[in-house]
């Protein structure tokens, strides 16, 4: 891409999320044309299209069979669909970028990577929260090795989904198509686990479907072991009276303190090392910038999009990026399943 051109792009998927990449790419749309937007729901997406301006198809082959195709196909379509929406773009000649989870199983994101990297094109795996610039300190602070060594890690994912959520679309709380609290609704901060601490070693969970009338659980947690020595938990559930209560990353180290809190690790609860650093001054400025970067992290997921294309280098997460998460989560599955302690690589 040019600089004075406009990335061609398709929003495949026209349900809950889309209205945040609908919002992203008008905020971006001097940089970027809305070609296509997609939906198996005529309804949904004769909807979408009447609110986008774009125009409206029923199956990918559609959209990809136009004159005026795509360069990126953003899929924000239930996550079992992902694999082989993915495929046929990147087959197509598009960049692709996703939702999470990549993938819902391990066979699957591999097949994504492959296929995507076979075909040089991008796979762009969108993991919106890394830009909270609060946790952008924090990488940083744990990149410059500011904590010694790591002892302890904990996170808890204190949210509510009622029922109605799950029965807003069939495919909600399915094995087959969406995975649980694990898969879908923490997946963010189970992503945090492996970004900000490295490898993690070994897993052992447990899960549960304790309130809601689903196939998947509800309610979960971690005992976790990573590569560099430390020790840690996750606590995530759907059941919290009356909504979401808060999502807190504490980090124990050698020579710091930290815990973040709020309803999306966007508050600063203590903030302590044994040293002064210049990164410190900016604390007051993240915390109050947030947020709003939280609000807007799909339109900075597509600003960074947009400079990898056009500019080269490396997306920020991608494929392979995202299958570090999806590793792990699939191993936590796996040891619910099996009542064990799971080794990370595993036999899948």
């Amino acid at each position: 891409m040019n600089d004075g051109q406009k990335l061609r792009v398709a929003l495949v998927g026209c349900g809950r999320v889309a209205d945040k990449h609908l919002a992203a790419i008008e905020s971006l749309k001097a940089s970027v044309e809305l070609v296509g937007v997609c939906d198996s729901d005529s309804d949904v997406v004769a909807a979408a299209s009447r609110a986008s301006g774009a125009p409206g198809y029923t199956s990918l082959s559609e959209l990809l069979a136009q004159p005026c195709r795509p360069e990126l196909v953003a899929l924000a379509t239930p996550s079992a669909l992902h694999a082989e929406q993915a495929i046929e773009a990147a087959r197509a000649g598009c960049h692709v970028m996703t939702e999470k989870p990549m993938a819902t199983r391990w066979a699957d994101a591999l097949k994504m990577v492959q296929c995507c990297e076979d075909a040089g094109v991008e796979l762009f795996v969108i993991k919106q929260i890394r830009y909270n610039p609060i946790l952008q300190l924090l990488k940083r602070s744990l990149d410059a090795r500011r904590f010694g060594r790591i002892y302890m890690v904990d996170v808890n994912v204190f949210w509510t989904r009622p029922q109605e959520y799950y029965d807003s679309a069939a495919w909600r709380g399915t094995w087959a198509h969406d995975g649980g609290a694990l898969m879908n609704q923490a997946s963010h901060y189970i992503d945090l686990l492996t970004w900000l601490i490295g490898p993690v070693e070994s897993v052992h969970a447990f899960g549960s479907t304790l309130a809601r009338n689903i196939e998947v659980e509800d309610t979960a947690v971690m005992n976790l072991r990573w590569r560099v020595g430390a020790l840690g938990t996750m606590s995530v559930t759907m059941l919290t009276y009356p909504r979401n209560f808060e999502t807190t990353l504490t980090i124990l180290g050698e020579r710091a303190t930290i815990k973040l809190g709020g309803p999306a690790c966007n508050r600063v609860e203590h903030w302590e090392f044994d040293a002064d650093h210049p990164d410190d001054d900016a604390l007051e400025q993240a915390a109050e910038q947030a947020l709003a970067s939280l609000r807007a992290g799909h339109t900075l997921f597509y600003r960074d999009a947009i400079e990898v294309l056009r500019h080269g280098g490396s997306p920020r997460t991608d494929g392979r990026e995202g299958l570090k998460s999806l590793e792990l989560i699939v191993a936590a599955y796996r040891s619910i399943q099996e009542d064990r302690r799971i080794a990370i690589p595993f036999e899948f």
